[in-house]
């Protein structure tokens, strides 16, 4: 197998996760998560609705927080870009490559196949990673999670918890993720195609800046409802030997739950912000990963 897109995809999610944390876009990630974990029905009482919309609570985590508090999980969310996307990317073009060779002969099936398969594996070996982002992300500011290097809050989490506690969510994490992959990156390569091929751009930086929105826009809609499932398991804890009971048994059970006390549209929590930061992510991730495909085609060509 080709290991070239595995480097290719490491180095385009970890630039594209360090832009965003430059350019001021992972607090929206930050907004995503509190707004998908507030109006939970706990002990039978609806659970604060603390913020209205994604700037309200931008503005309420910075007065009551500080601004810091905008960048819990960043530590985590590079860890998991640089292990998660490695393996996400390196696996799609593999497994598309195992079926057929030529690229010409991909079908969207085909990719959208090896987009789902890609996506599952590689968030469920990684789905660690992600449970440590969405706690520090959903810390309140009396609920503050103790300051310790990521390594520590790692072993942490799997002395209270058990190693269920890092797997936490693991499910709804491989289901969201093989929903994005099986659909931002076919939507992508589709669009792609469809601009050349139609001649109305060419294979340039303005046909994968438009290719790279519409991707995120699809993988947005497609995925928000698993996401917010995802985020409420990931953010509950049990500590291992005790009696204490979760707030959901399953992922089923969250999104019957959710819909029943909060209505069907709870599932759609926090759409705006994953939009918003799907949107600049993708156009980061998906033109740096053209530029350095044709890097290396322009270096063995010389």
């Amino acid at each position: 197998m080709d290991v070239k897109p595995f480097i290719f995809g490491g180095l385009a999610s970890m630039g594209a996760e360090m832009g965003k944390s430059r350019d001021g876009t992972f607090p929206i990630d930050t907004t995503k998560t509190r707004l998908q974990v507030q109006g939970q029905v706990i002990n039978n009482s609806l659970k604060e609705m603390r913020y209205r919309g994604m700037l309200h609570a931008m503005y309420r985590i910075s007065k009551e927080e500080g601004v810091t508090a905008l960048y819990n999980g960043i530590k985590p969310a590079l860890l998991r870009q640089a292990t998660y996307g490695t393996i996400k990317i390196g696996l799609y073009h593999g497994i598309k490559r195992l079926i057929t060779k030529d690229p010409k002969d991909e079908t969207l099936a085909l990719n959208m196949f090896a987009g789902i398969v890609a996506g599952a594996l590689s968030s469920a070996l990684c789905n660690p990673t992600d449970v440590l982002k969405v706690r520090l992300q959903a810390q309140t500011a009396g609920t503050v999670i103790a300051e310790h290097s990521m390594l520590h809050s790692f072993v942490n989490i799997y002395k209270m918890e058990g190693l269920s506690g890092l797997y936490r969510g693991v499910g709804p994490t491989a289901q969201r993720a093989s929903v994005v992959a099986g659909v931002e990156l076919p939507v992508y390569d589709f669009s792609k195609r469809c601009f050349v091929d139609s001649e109305i751009l060419g294979d340039n930086p303005a046909t994968h800046f438009l290719s790279s929105i519409i991707a995120g826009l699809a993988g947005a809609i497609a995925s928000n409802p698993i996401d917010v499932v995802k985020t409420r398991m990931m953010n509950q804890r049990k500590v291992a030997n005790t009696s204490a009971t979760t707030l959901y048994t399953s992922s089923l059970d969250c999104a019957i739950r959710t819909c029943k006390t909060e209505g069907a549209m709870a599932l759609y929590k926090g759409f705006i912000p994953t939009f918003v930061r799907l949107g600049p992510w993708n156009i980061l991730f998906f033109m740096s990963f053209e530029q350095l495909r044709n890097a290396e085609k322009r270096w063995y060509s010389t």
